[in-house]
């Protein structure tokens, strides 16, 4: 029988890997709302607290009311308003680079970006940790597709001597769900030696990486020639919704001609693209905001490892405690919310085989106060699970 859906369902359910999706009776934030139980969230990737900032809903509002709602056509045929130009100006700005171009999410923009530069005769290399968007790209564009290891420049050295045509070098700024960051210089310098192009989505760099919030470029201070394309999302550190490709001249113009999922694709709303310009001004002005998450990030290393969690090596807000089994990854997320605690339990095919995790992410939202209930709840659920498995021994 064709489209035996049930039977994959079922498959699903049974390797503890099926998915629900939690629902959300609250603006984002610290204390939230969701299936009728109130919750402190540490699963939302709101790094910098904006995504309920008045100013930013003011900026929405008064967006709403001097544009209207909908994008109402695509960018070329008359759906390129006044506040999409002036954030596409404003995020060139923000990343030093001549141009930048808005798009309706992540996904899109990073499809557009790899389908648009290579194609058939063309090679293309990702990490194979990349998020799956990037991934979905590379399969898609049609060029010859490869996935170096994790991180390994060594690795993407030896791929690169076997590209042909247009190379280019696809890897995430912060790795989604183990936290850590792309070696850029040892990445770019591969590429470099090859004449390859560099592709960096920095979805979760952006906001919490860089002296100035500019993300893993600006971390590791290197510029347009390192890194000819960089992605960035909207909807994480800056609150909103959206993302942006930025590079020079020649690359914008590109994408606009070329880029199949930004000619065919309606704008996003433009009072969107009115509270994105506030919300960049607030990741710009307070420098606060990344003080406090930075003091959040260290007091929770320390004290998850002082429980005995398995932490992996991530510097940033995504904080992921390696559980290795998915059921046991879901009894402990179950025992945090039974605490009052929002923990999401990361299972494949998410991440690979035997590496399910519990994904912790800070914001500069949370208190202290808020940390350190994160962290009594789970010694105390740890330290419980613990016992139950060895009751069952």
């Amino acid at each position: 029988m064709p489209f035996d859906l049930s039977a994959r369902l079922a498959e699903r359910r049974s390797a503890q890997l099926f998915r629900q999706r939690p629902l959300l009776e609250s603006p984002q934030g610290p204390e939230v709302v969701v299936d009728g139980q109130p919750l402190l969230a540490f699963c939302s990737n709101d790094y910098l607290g904006l995504a309920n900032h008045p100013d930013v809903i003011r900026a929405l509002r008064d967006g709403a009311e001097k544009w209207g709602v909908g994008g109402g056509a695509s960018h070329l045929v008359i759906g390129h308003s006044t506040p999409h130009h002036e954030l596409e100006e404003a995020l060139a700005e923000f990343t030093g680079r001549p141009r930048a171009l808005l798009f309706s999410t992540g996904y899109m923009a990073n499809l557009a970006a790899v389908t648009a530069l290579v194609g058939q005769g063309d090679t293309v290399l990702e990490d194979r940790l990349n998020h799956a968007s990037l991934l979905d790209a590379g399969l898609l564009s049609g060029a010859r597709f490869s996935r170096y290891l994790h991180n390994d420049a060594d690795s993407l050295a030896k791929r690169l001597e076997k590209a042909e045509g247009n190379t280019l070098v696809v890897t995430d700024g912060v790795f989604s769900m183990d936290g850590d960051l792309a070696d850029l210089p040892a990445l770019c310098a591969a590429a470099r030696r090859k004449q390859a192009w560099v592709m960096v989505d920095d979805a979760h760099g952006f906001g919490p990486l860089g002296a100035h919030g500019g993300g893993i470029v600006e971390h590791f201070g290197l510029g347009l020639d390192d890194v000819p394309v960089l992605v960035g999302t909207l909807g994480k550190a800056f609150g909103t919704a959206g993302a942006f490709v930025a590079g020079s001249e020649e690359l914008i113009e590109t994408l606009i001609q070329f880029a199949r999922p930004y000619i065919y694709t309606t704008s996003q709303p433009p009072a969107v693209a009115c509270a994105t310009l506030k919300s960049l001004e607030l990741l710009r002005s307070e420098g606060w905001r990344r003080e406090h998450l930075d003091k959040l990030i260290a007091r929770f290393r320390q004290g998850a490892e002082e429980i005995g969690l398995e932490l992996m090596d991530s510097p940033t807000p995504i904080q992921p405690i390696l559980i290795g089994d998915s059921g046991r990854a879901l009894r402990l997320s179950a025992m945090l919310r039974e605490r009052g605690l929002l923990v999401g339990a990361i299972r494949p095919p998410t991440v690979p085989a035997g590496t399910a995790r519990l994904r912790v992410t800070l914001s500069a939202a949370h208190s202290e106060k808020q940390l350190e209930s994160l962290l009594g709840a789970l010694a105390e659920s740890w330290a419980l699970l613990i016992k139950e498995e060895a009751a069952d021994v």
